[in-house]
């Protein structure tokens, strides 16, 4: 039988280490339904093959006294979850990489990007806002967003065979949204683009019109981290001799 072929970049791809790599036959997960991380991954020469987590999202926010570290648990969950799966189903072509990812919006900035001291803050830890569970919640979220600076965060998981544990990374942006009207937030929500977005918002679309600037990585707001995770997947060649190396 003759072996499969996996082709996981694409012609324009940049030849960083990680990259030419990845496009020695190796098999490319997305562990997301996410159109928008696709497009990224697309744009910088990466063509995964998209299998959307099973995994229920439903980690308690309580749990987690770092905030920071809530989105990455869910990004691995995603990827272990089907990493192991397409294993069973498919032993003879095992994925060679899997890649997840969890964004979410906190209402405030922590002292860890603002870099203020930790006293000049207030006690209470910001709330995490994922994608809204109807329009009333999303116009609950933006009302609390608007003249106020949030943070993005993104969670980057990566799952591969000689790996004990996920490898795992966070990317953080701050969008500072302007003083708006109520009139057009409500108008916003009622377009329902916000609906399936976290935080309620897509600064790439309509949602830009409630936003004032962006300090940080435009593509960690959009979804995807494309630098940082590049520069994640380098380092990775760099100090695990066997990684993308398994044929």
């Amino acid at each position: 039988m003759a072996p499969l072929q996996n082709q996981a970049t694409l012609p324009h791809a940049l030849k960083t280490p990680a990259i030419t790599k990845l496009s020695n036959n190796k098999r490319l997960i997305l562990a997301s339904a996410s159109p928008r991380r696709k497009e990224i991954l697309n744009t910088f020469g990466l063509n995964p093959e998209i299998v959307p987590s099973t995994f229920s999202e439903t980690l308690p926010h309580s749990e987690f006294p770092n905030v920071y570290e809530y989105p990455v648990s869910t990004a691995s969950e995603k990827a272990v979850e089907v990493y192991e799966r397409l294993v069973l189903q498919n032993p003879d072509n095992p994925p060679d990489l899997v890649v997840g990812a969890d964004t979410i919006v906190l209402t405030r900035v922590t002292p860890a990007t603002s870099g203020l001291h930790p006293s000049l803050e207030p006690e209470v830890p910001p709330e995490i806002l994922e994608k809204p569970g109807s329009k009333a919640d999303n116009l609950r979220m933006l009302l609390e967003l608007n003249g106020h600076t949030c943070e993005v965060v993104t969670g980057i998981t990566v799952v591969y065979p000689i790996l004990t544990a996920p490898g795992s990374m966070d990317e953080r942006s701050i969008v500072h949204f302007q003083d708006n009207p109520l009139s057009l937030i409500e108008s916003y929500v009622d377009n329902g683009e916000g609906v399936d977005r976290a935080g309620g918002f897509a600064a790439q679309g309509l949602g830009g019109m409630l936003i004032r600037k962006i300090d940080g990585d435009w593509f960690n707001v959009v979804g995807f981290p494309a630098a940082a995770f590049f520069k994640f997947m380098d380092i990775l060649v760099e100090e695990e001799e066997d990684f993308l190396s398994i044929d």
